[in-house]
């Protein structure tokens, strides 16, 4: 399949059992917050490094057909990007919850037992 044709599905088609299942991978939920820390579009070699090109397709192929990443081609390579909006606008809170970027409450100050 060509870059060109990777399918992405639509924003409102997002669905939560798919998410989910595509963050249920370790190797998956560190590309997610690796790309949530990125300022910008991540290039897909810099992702799971280490690993086995095979390995990696199969892993951004995942998160891309599960809506949780975008891939767009620049010149031979792709490039990926996070869909936090889109994901934000279907399930708000699901990312921060995720990669970790939401705050964990205070434990509450009591009298001692």
């Amino acid at each position: 399949m060509a870059a060109a044709e990777l399918h992405h599905p639509d924003a409102d088609r997002i669905d939560l059992t798919e998410v989910l299942a595509a963050l249920g991978h370790p190797v998956r939920m560190e590309i997610v917050r690796t790309l949530a820390g990125a300022p910008t579009e991540f290039s897909c070699a810099l992702v799971a490094q280490g690993l086995p090109r095979s390995t990696v397709t199969h892993h951004l192929r995942t998160l891309r057909e599960a809506g949780v990443i975008r891939q767009s081609p620049a010149g031979r390579k792709l490039h990926l990007v996070l869909r936090r909006q889109d994901l934000e606008r279907r399930f708000p809170g699901l990312l921060s919850l995720v990669t970790g970027e939401f705050a964990a409450p205070e434990p509450a100050v009591g009298p001692a037992p």
